[in-house]
């Protein structure tokens, strides 16, 4: 007997059928039999289904010989089920990864209930992604299991079959099957929940509903929407057969009303000249299901009195009105920013008329959340250094929190941004200011760039058509002409940046500002910040930081960090850190405390702080992170596209800062065999080190202050890198201390894990003696 029986009915769905099966027979949990049932598709979805149990014995085709229809569908499906558990699935949907083992865990852990309900994210056709908007009811603090008494909220859900799972005794002794029509999961599922002795509920996205372009079924104006009032008798009539559920009628009523307003009010359901009739119908059923002396929510009473009434015609004169309310708040709307618009033009005008203020300063960041990068280290700098200068930052209100207390917070766009942009002697940002921006004479430009250049930027980019994103080559060149200085961290940073932005600005070659941090921090701040991102004590803790995909139209990684960590074991951590531009968490928190979502932490260089070792794959955040002197392990999945699509200076896998990775089992077994800290890797970082942080010794944004604001000519002298300490990881380095002194002196080809050393070229070199090391931990050192 299986553990889980997954009914797949298909029908006229053959562009989707393949990735439906093939996500269920991919499950990390392969307890299951996959029930695919041919509801007499006219196309070759019952091929597909036989191919598929031809080759997976798992799979249980069931051929209908006509038309049915999804309900009776399933109930074929359930009629052949042999599992503990019933799980359906709609045959254009897919189960996200480990969607299986989860749920299957979650049984075990609430104790078998009768339903676990789990959460649904929708997928769009354009590539988007958007998880359930309520999926705060499936919290799973408190006890558990529940009845539907104790957490009635989950009536709120979408009512739908395939976002539970059911166990199937308890659907065969209450006899429990799906009606023919268009809403067959109304009487399946209100019946089911109410009825349920023990729930329990999963915050975990299983299912991604697909959101086709064209072809829903519920999307077609169609008079079958008139089955809806069939379905809810169902429902009613269950409640009248059951008297101890009768508490649930005042629920289902609203729940009802609320389902017929949607069916009215959408487009795509009912055609025009049955619109009327609908409405007269909703009436008698308003009538007949309404509980007398039952209050109407405040906020539904509009609807539920048109509904009541029957009044069609009135129904359609609001929404009209309301559509005419939409419309002029949008002109008026649109009037209001134009003259805002105009003002602050003449405002900003009028400033560049009063002389520039010498002791004044503006700074900004792209691609931070608040106050960070180059320019955030510079503004501290500042105060430190040159404390005459009054600072402000440009910051959106939620922002606010990571501004310094004795900085100037400025909106952008406000009346007073445009003040400081006007008057202020220095400017300061690591991409630009407005394009309005005018500069004026006697103002300095400081352009910090953001990090070391990979892969192609500024002029490079014409020749990159799918990483450009529509690069207006004059507008870049007006932005460059603005400039006096830029801040450059290493040599071969200068000269791509002077080709690539060509102009007449001065190149500091100092080093990288917000590295400072890393020579300055301390071991207690380390273990400050850890328990800040609540890290238990004693865990090996990996940063993967993945950068943004221009070939790409969604941004999910393809790195399973699920079972990346049930690989490794339960010592490891994993601080998740999705791109600026990815705008969502990179996978979906399926080990809670073991993968830490931190893509909205405000400073990335305190995540790289907390860790033992960054995995990242063509990020320039591994030229900052190699200033830590901490193991780097390189995830090149997809090296040839990436080169393809954005171009890269230099072949990384030839000159890395640490083991390469081309494949995610080639990564666990380069942590599971410790070669992520050998001594090879030793090697490696240090040659990198040496070529790209030659100048990142803590005092680079002091250098910039000196030079810029204070005009000196002597500056600090840098210290070598052999004397540099920055702060040890918690995990220790013990492992690779006797290889510390070793530096490469070659550029190095692919490093890769023993177990995958088959694939390597023959000209790979061997691995060095203390490669494959225990994980070991030291104290971190208590003078730092």
């Amino acid at each position: 007997m299986p553990r889980f029986s997954v009914i797949v009915p298909a029908y006229k769905v053959q562009a989707y059928l393949h990735e439906c099966l093939e996500s269920v027979l991919s499950q990390s949990y392969p307890d299951l039999e996959l029930i695919a049932v041919d509801d007499c598709s006219p196309d070759v979805c019952g091929a597909i289904i036989d191919e598929f149990a031809a080759r997976d014995q798992r799979v249980r085709p069931v051929h209908l010989t006509e038309n049915q229809g999804l309900g009776p569908a399933r109930n074929a499906g359930v009629a052949a089920a042999t599992g503990d558990y019933l799980i359906f699935l709609d045959s254009d949907d897919t189960l996200t990864p480990d969607a299986l083992h989860a749920i299957a865990d979650r049984l075990k852990e609430t104790g078998e209930p009768d339903v676990l309900v789990y959460d649904y994210a929708r997928t769009f056709w354009t590539g988007e992604t958007i998880r359930n908007q309520v999926a705060a009811l499936l919290c799973e603090e408190g006890p558990a299991p529940f009845r539907l008494a104790d957490r009635p909220g989950l009536l709120r859900l979408l009512m739908v079959a395939w976002n539970k799972a059911y166990r199937r005794e308890f659907v065969e002794e209450e006899g429990f099957a799906f009606p023919p029509g268009y809403y067959e999961d109304t009487p399946w599922t209100y019946p089911v929940l109410m009825t349920a002795e023990s729930i329990a509920t999963l915050d975990r996205v299983c299912v991604h509903y697909r959101q086709r372009r064209r072809g829903a079924i519920l999307g077609t104006v169609s008079p079958r929407h008139f089955d809806i009032f069939e379905q809810y008798e169902r429902v009613f009539a269950y409640v009248d057969q059951n008297p101890e559920l009768a508490r649930w009628r005042p629920m289902l009523f609203r729940r009802m009303v609320d389902h017929l307003v949607v069916v009215f009010a959408r487009r795509d359901r009912l055609p025009r000249r049955s619109r009327a009739a609908f409405l007269r119908k909703a009436r008698t059923h308003y009538r007949r299901y309404r509980s007398p002396g039952v209050p109407v929510p405040p906020r539904a009473r509009v609807h539920h009195t048109l509904i009541r009434l029957g009044l069609h015609r009135t129904y359609r004169a609001l929404q009209l009105t309301f559509a005419l309310a939409r419309r002029t708040a949008k002109v008026a709307d649109r009037l209001l920013k134009g003259l805002r618009s105009a003002a602050l033009r003449l405002h900003y005008r009028i400033q560049r008329g009063l002389p520039v203020r010498a002791d004044r300063a503006v700074f900004a960041a792209h691609g931070v959340r608040g106050h960070g990068c180059h320019p955030g280290a510079l503004e501290q700098a500042f105060r430190t250094h040159a404390p005459h200068i009054r600072t402000a930052w440009v910051t959106e209100a939620e922002q606010d929190d990571s501004v310094p207390s004795g900085t100037r917070r400025l909106r952008p766009g406000s009346a007073a941004y445009w003040t400081a942009l006007a008057r202020s002697k220095y400017l300061v940002h690591n991409a630009g200011f407005d394009r309005r921006l005018v500069k004026r004479p006697g103002q300095v430009f400081v352009q910090t760039q953001r990090g070391t250049p990979l892969k192609h930027k500024g002029l490079d980019l014409r020749e990159r058509p799918a990483a450009a994103d529509d690069l207006d080559v004059d507008e870049l060149l007006d932005n460059i002409d603005k400039w006096d200085y830029v801040v450059s961290a290493n040599r071969h940073s200068t000269l791509t940046w002077e080709r690539v932005h060509p102009g007449t600005y001065q190149t500091l070659e100092y080093g990288s500002p917000r590295n400072d941090v890393f020579q300055q921090a301390t071991s207690a701040d380390v273990t400050r910040i850890r328990e800040r991102l609540g890290i238990p004590e004693g865990s090996v803790v990996i940063l993967y930081a993945p950068t943004h995909r221009d070939y790409r139209r969604t941004q999910r990684t393809t790195l399973d960090l699920a079972r990346v960590l049930r690989r490794l074991g339960p010592r490891y951590v994993v601080l998740a850190r999705a791109h600026h531009r990815h705008g969502g968490p990179l996978t979906e928190a399926t080990e809670p405390g073991r993968i830490i979502d931190v893509s909205d932490h405000p400073s990335v260089e305190s995540l790289c702080l907390a860790s033992d070792a960054l995995v990242t794959d063509y990020s320039s955040l591994m030229f900052d992170y190699a200033n830590l002197d901490r193991p780097i392990v390189i995830h090149a999945d997809d090296a040839e596209a990436y080169e393809a699509a954005r171009g890269t200076y230099f072949d990384l896998r030839s000159f890395p800062p640490g083991a390469v990775a081309r494949s995610e089992d080639e990564l666990i077994d380069i942590f599971a065999t410790g070669h992520w800290r050998g001594s090879r890797s030793v090697q490696l970082r240090s040659a990198f080190r040496e070529r790209f942080c030659p100048h990142d010794d803590g005092r680079a944004a002091e250098r910039v202050v000196r030079r810029v604001v204070l005009g000196e000519s002597g500056l600090p002298p840098v210290v070598p890198l052999g004397r540099r300490h920055p702060v040890p990881s918690p995990a220790g380095r013990s492992a690779e201390g006797a290889a510390t002194g070793c530096l490469a002196s070659a550029a190095p080809s692919w490093l890769v894990a023993p177990a995958r050393r088959s694939r390597m070229s023959e000209h790979s070199p061997a691995p060095l003696e203390g490669d494959a090391v225990p994980l070991l931990e030291t104290k971190a050192d208590p003078g730092r």
